[in-house]
């Protein structure tokens, strides 16, 4: 992109801020809100390259759930239990924040709990021995055989599921436009920052068309983060989410989001009758580990069988859109939060494996603390020192399984 003469002018003006927070999905502008909720008397701005939500966060099926991409067994087996229950809370926290601190209705919240469905007798088996481990962790949760999984979201061939009484669906869209119209930030699309100076105790940043500065600087990014922090690199990677959306259906079938196969597919039924799904990217995982966004016939036939076998009634419904997006997989499945080598006023937050929607507004409070120079108790979960110290599983095919 070339600058013209009065936008050159215009640049050399430095727009300054206490902090600038870099991203406007929905961990940014969490981030925002928190900062002026904790410390007022910042002045805060936020920088996204597109439009709020061009990202990610403006491109999922809109999940609000407890818990990581994975069951709660394979959290215990992987992390450890104490570390898979505070995970829980973590997530259980973000719910209820979201319910708590914003107008559900700017953002079509409903909360009528979630189903994780087995798609085999051995997930059945894992979710139901998940349960008394669940419920020890403060979960309401209930398990259902076969045939009530089936009947509570008019399914078939599900093996049995877990039903989460507080899970949760959003307009993610909304939701990251609501919460960034409710922080006292100045917020600057379409001003993707291109570099990044630290000059003693504060850092430059430069989109094409301006310059700002901050003392201080939140990076709320996903797999673009490695090009402004390389060293980030060997934390985060680029892994592509298809979805569809079909005509409306008569009658609302799926009263609550539909999480299954180890989180690989992901159902959900809007109030206009409209049906969602996405994944299958487990069946096609190295055309997937890409950032291109586009669809693809293989994996948008992957999801439309997949539909069509567990809700027969679908196989009526013409696709009427399809999309993609692109998010940011970190090596263990948990999301990585650290300070920028060598600069200690910058931070960021990437890797959130595709459940951003079930950690971001939570996550914002998190790193507004962390910019107070606080140490936020729950920071140790997410710590990009874990890789360092050699405590995070490398197990790259089980970070690799897929999210909704």
């Amino acid at each position: 992109m070339t600058v013209s003469i009065w936008q050159q002018a215009h640049r050399r003006r430095e727009t300054a801020y206490d902090v600038i927070v870099v991203g406007g999905g929905i961990v940014g502008c969490s981030t925002a809100y928190w900062l002026g909720r904790q410390q007022p008397s910042l002045r805060v701005g936020l920088l996204e390259a597109g439009a709020l939500g061009t990202g990610a966060s403006g491109r999922n099926a809109g999940f609000v759930l407890q818990g990581t991409h994975a069951d709660y067994r394979s959290d215990m087996a992987r992390y450890g239990e104490r570390t898979a229950r505070r995970l829980w809370n973590f997530t259980r926290e973000n719910r209820d924040l979201l319910a708590a601190e914003l107008r559900g209705t700017a953002f079509d919240w409903r909360s009528d709990g979630s189903l994780t469905a087995a798609g085999s007798a051995d997930e059945a088996v894992r979710l139901r021995s998940s349960l008394s481990h669940l419920r020890t962790a403060g979960a309401s949760a209930i398990y259902l055989d076969p045939e009530e999984a089936n009947d509570r979201v008019g399914a078939s061939g599900f093996e049995g599921g877990l039903f989460v009484t507080t899970g949760g669906v959003v307009d993610p869209l909304r939701l990251v436009r609501h919460v960034a119209a409710q922080s006292d930030a100045d917020i600057h699309t379409q001003h993707p920052v291109r570099h990044m100076h630290w000059r003693n105790a504060s850092v430059l940043l430069d989109t094409p068309t301006r310059r700002f500065r901050a003392d201080r600087v939140v990076l709320a990014l996903g797999p673009s983060l490695p090009d402004l922090v390389p060293p980030t690199s060997a934390v985060v990677r680029p892994v592509r989410a298809q979805m569809l959306a079909t005509a409306p259906a008569d009658t609302r079938h799926v009263p609550v989001p539909v999480y299954s196969h180890r989180g690989g597919f992901y159902v959900r039924q809007l109030q206009d009758g409209r049906v969602l799904a996405g994944g299958g990217r487990h069946q096609h995982r190295d055309a997937e580990e890409t950032s291109t966004d586009s669809t693809t016939p293989a994996v948008q036939a992957t999801i439309e069988r997949y539909l069509h076998t567990h809700f027969p009634w679908t196989q009526s419904l013409s696709v009427e859109q399809r999309w993609s997006g692109t998010m940011g997989f970190s090596p263990d499945g948990r999301p990585v939060v650290g300070r920028v080598p060598e600069h200690a006023e910058g931070v960021f937050a990437t890797g959130f494996t595709g459940h951003g929607m079930g950690y971001g507004f939570r996550m914002g409070r998190l790193l507004a603390t962390l910019v107070g120079e606080e140490r936020p108790q729950a920071l140790e979960l997410f710590t990009v020192s874990r890789f360092e110290d050699g405590e995070a599983s490398t197990d790259a095919e089980a970070s690799r399984t897929e999210q909704g």
